[in-house]
């Protein structure tokens, strides 16, 4: 009888490391279509998309303009032009069609140009290295995605040399771009191994989770200056044109409006006697 010990060994780790993957919500696999983590990076894509819808038609209009010219010079193009002109055609579609995706930006693009140009580049890089990442870390990217959106809107209104712009591009620019290459730089079968108290996929989630907070917290002290003048609008207008209640009390007896003032009491009044 064969010694099973080594394959019950086997079996037993394959199940343990299974156990864990799940517990840290399964394993990442891309799906069929690559999903936008927000506004900016679909934005870009879309973009890229008409750029090259553009060159399409360019192409085919140039193809049945040339076939018109060669057809007017020899006489008709005949049977074999047509076939010809058609196959052009399809491979000019087929092009486009199997056209690459938009190539990610460089790591060190990320923190160039306006605040809509990095927020874009960076979403197009995070969805860029997204399936390579556990489940709670992907889940985590997609967030980001929408909290730069946000921060783009408030990054829009602020000078270069304001200190929250230098603030958030060294937080785009350099903290998400090394916490994620650091990641990739561990071998695969090393990310779920312990070491010094955790392992790589802990430490990644726990790394982009308080980057997610950080930017939270930077797009929400950048609200804060509309949010105040927002709330003193609203108790201007308050003030200005009053409410129910304010209307109420400037209100005379039979529905007739008063000055808001009350009118002294002429009986009360002492009688000044000669």
């Amino acid at each position: 009888m064969s010694d099973t010990t080594r394959e019950s060994d086997r079996i037993m780790h394959a199940a343990k490391t299974s156990l864990v993957t799940q517990r840290d919500g399964g394993t990442h696999r891309p799906g069929p279509v690559s999903k936008s983590i927000g506004r900016g990076s679909a934005q870009a894509k879309m973009r890229h998309w008409l750029k090259r819808g553009a060159y399409l038609v360019a192409a085919i209009f140039a193809l049945f303009v040339g076939t018109g010219i060669i057809g007017g010079i020899i006489g008709g193009i005949g049977t074999w032009g047509v076939m010809a002109l058609g196959l052009a055609v399809m491979i000019a579609i087929a092009v486009f069609v199997l056209a690459p995706k938009p190539k990610p930006p460089k790591r060190s693009e990320l923190k160039q140009g306006n605040p809509k140009q990095m927020v874009a580049r960076t979403e197009l890089w995070l969805e860029a290295q997204r399936d390579a990442l556990p489940a709670p870390a992907a889940a985590i990217v997609d967030q980001l995605g929408v909290q730069l959106d946000a921060l783009g809107v408030q990054l829009e209104t602020l000078d270069d040399a304001h200190p929250a712009m230098r603030e958030v591009r060294e937080l785009v620019g350099e903290y998400i771009p090394e916490t994620i290459d650091n990641y990739r730089k561990i071998p695969a079968h090393l990310r779920q191994e312990e070491h010094a108290g955790g392992t790589a996929d802990a430490r990644l989630t726990e790394s982009l989770t308080k980057i997610s907070g950080e930017v939270d917290r930077v797009t929400r002290r950048l609200a804060e200056g509309a949010l105040d003048d927002l709330a003193i609008k609203s108790r201007y207008l308050e003030y200005r044109y009053g409410g129910d209640e304010l209307l109420a009390d400037l209100q005379g007896e039979g529905g007739e409006q008063g000055s808001g003032v009350p009118l002294p009491d002429l009986d009360l009044a002492p009688q000044k006697t000669r």
